[in-house]
């Protein structure tokens, strides 16, 4: 008996003529997540990819644990091969699913049939395999509805598969397929989680972080690495700039209307995240940002904020509550580093008042009180590149 793991494509199979290329790159991303597990051979199938250990000492919880983080799997579960006979059929799905069958209470039984010379039909293999492990198993029943296990029996070209409950997979879209964008990345819970998003539909992330020593401190920008390597669990590497921003946030507390501090940075931000993006091959940035969650965030806050650059700005979270946000923080196990108590350059400067219905006319007058050019231009160059894998 052979263990494999088989890959269920999920949105993959929507793809049409290109769903081989979106495939590809799947299996690309499946090895770079299994590369220190072990070596396997991919073949794909129908809407399956089947995934067979080079080395009989693989560590299959170990492989299947990190194929869940991987973008583009529906499910995936861990599967027998056996001869495509009833009596070899009914005999390895009893000892291999010993274990999971002993701690069930009901069970059914699902075949498909793909080899269609097979000479029993699906209902006839599911009233044969579902007959064997109840003369197996006494406390056992079969419940069609809602059963603790699902057996499923897959007759196939030239094996026989034999598997118990699927493991959902990660969803979505593989990543590199999508295009690639570049995140603006704080310490705080929202940022990761849009990251997180759009990796999720296949984008490949760079990420632009901003410092302001002395008033942000070296354990400030740790937090943000940590993040980034959380969510790159999930995307794959991660090119990320350390952008400094004491002097433009110092010069901004000068020379700009203080209701208007938080507005001038925001678009400052934007400007350098788009110049680097536009360097690293970018078609769009990604913010964390939620309507109405704080000042600087408000429908007509973000009018003005959009409007300091031309690309396209993506905001997964913008119609999220907060307690959405954080549910998402908790599932990709960022929450618990964001809420670290070290501030980021967002919290520096705040103004007691910030205007919530800024005018974008006001917000460029204040700008053009700024040596702008000179100060992007000494920030872009003074970046610090961090590869995080």
């Amino acid at each position: 008996m052979q263990e494999i793991i088989l890959i269920k494509n999920g949105e993959l199979v929507l793809k049409g003529l290109n769903r081989n290329s979106f495939e590809d790159v799947l299996i690309k991303n499946m090895k770079r997540h299994l590369a220190d597990i072990g070596k396997f051979v991919f073949t794909k199938s129908q809407s399956t990819i089947m995934l067979e250990p080079v080395d009989e000492d693989t560590d299959l919880d170990d492989a299947a644990e990190a194929l869940s983080r991987v973008f583009g799997i529906a499910a995936l579960s861990r599967a027998a091969a056996c001869e495509k006979d009833m009596k070899t059929i009914k005999q390895t799905t009893v000892s291999y699913l010993s274990e999971q069958l002993s701690e069930c209470k009901t069970f059914k039984v699902e075949a498909k049939r793909s080899d269609k010379k097979f000479p029993l039909k699906s209902p006839e293999i599911c009233r044969e395999v579902g007959g064997y492990v109840l003369s197996k198993f006494h406390h056992l029943k079969v419940d069609v509805h809602n059963p603790d296990c699902i057996i499923t029996v897959e007759i196939r070209d030239k094996n026989a598969f034999v598997r118990g409950n699927n493991i959902k997979g990660a969803g979505g879209m593989p990543t590199g397929t999508g295009g690639r964008a570049a995140v603006l990345i704080s310490g705080g819970i929202d940022s990761p989680v849009a990251a997180w998003m759009m990796a999720k539909r296949g984008i490949e992330l760079c990420a632009v972080h901003f410092a302001s020593p002395p008033y942000t401190s070296e354990l400030a920008e740790m937090k943000v690495m940590e993040l980034l390597k959380k969510v790159s669990r999930y995307s794959g590497r991660i090119c990320t700039f350390v952008v400094p921003f004491t002097e433009i946030q110092e010069q901004i507390k000068q020379r700009c209307p203080e209701d208007l501090f938080t507005l001038v940075m925001r678009r400052i931000m934007m400007k350098i995240s788009q110049i680097i993006a536009q360097e690293q091959n970018c078609q769009a940035l990604i913010t964390g940002e939620s309507v109405g969650q704080v000042a600087s965030q408000t429908i007509y806050a973000l009018a003005c904020t959009d409007a300091a650059v031309t690309m396209p700005v993506f905001r997964p979270c913008i119609g999220m509550d907060k307690d959405e946000i954080v549910e998402i923080s908790r599932k990709i196990d960022t929450f618990e580093t964001s809420i670290q108590p070290y501030e980021d350059c967002c919290t520096v400067f705040t103004p007691k008042h910030p205007k919530t219905k800024p005018k974008l006319e006001d917000v460029v007058e204040a700008e053009n009180l700024l040596d702008l050019d000179s100060l992007i231009e000494k920030a872009v160059q003074n970046a610090r590149k961090v590869i995080l894998k």
